[in-house]
């Protein structure tokens, strides 16, 4: 792709994988709590795929967007760690709602529903959902978790690079098999939620395509899941 004059055309490179952008802002906004806009995280991830553009001395093709992608998700993570959009009331009622499902499922020997926790809770479902919501962006495993401290940066600990996170090398093979285990365990949509998330890497708007819900419900469900399986995770 180069302009008449030999040089690369850039223009024609940021048109052509435009979309990459959009994909990858999609699917990381279910790990970026509800008060992150789409757009903002688009613009960021533009500006990766342009810095992608200026320094990439090969050809264009597979190799290309692999490298484009991590440039974008870098620079969408610059962008986020300038602020801190996690606020801790969230992470407040995250725990709150992780102890009422412990309670619970020890008290019924099941997984509880949805109105059964907001009723321990003292709250209405809608007022559930709405918590739920809001937890948009709560991750399963927390440095703070190991670390007994909450004074971390949420972009550090929670949406750090696949490739370089730390986590990776404190859990081991057993607790990955807990893992596996407790999420056979979900509840049927919760369970289709995190596989169509984590193995198929959809997006929320089109898993709820696949669902028949709306991209607010999958969100609901996602973090609902995320609760169930930090609980349990708490006991081992």
């Amino acid at each position: 792709m180069y302009t008449a004059t030999g040089t690369v055309d850039k223009q024609q490179y940021i048109n052509q994988f435009a979309p990459l952008v959009r994909r990858i802002a999609h699917y990381m906004m279910a790990k970026l709590p509800a008060s992150v806009q789409l757009d903002d995280i688009i613009q960021a991830g533009m500006i990766g795929l342009l810095d992608a553009v200026n320094r990439y001395q090969g050809s264009l093709g597979a190799q290309f967007e692999s490298y484009a992608a991590q440039r974008i998700r870098g620079a969408i993570l610059d962008e986020l760690r300038q602020a801190d959009w996690l606020p801790r009331s969230v992470r407040k009622n995250m725990r709150r709602i992780e102890a009422v499902v412990n309670t619970l499922e020890q008290r019924l020997g099941r997984a509880p529903t949805e109105a059964e926790l907001a009723k321990e809770l003292s709250m209405s479902l809608a007022e559930y959902q709405e918590m739920l919501q809001d937890a948009r962006g709560c991750q399963l495993i927390y440095f703070d978790d190991l670390k007994g401290a909450d004074s971390d940066h949420f972009l550090d600990s929670h949406c750090a690079d696949e490739d370089s996170n730390p986590l990776e090398m404190l859990i081991d093979e057993n607790l990955r098999a807990l893992l596996i285990k407790a999420i056979e365990e979900l509840p049927p949509r919760e369970k289709m939620v995190m596989g169509m998330h984590y193995e198929r890497e959809l997006n929320l708007r089109e898993i709820g395509e696949v669902l028949g819900v709306s991209e607010s419900r999958v969100c609901q469900l996602h973090s609902q899941a995320i609760a169930r399986l930090r609980a349990k995770m708490r006991k081992l």
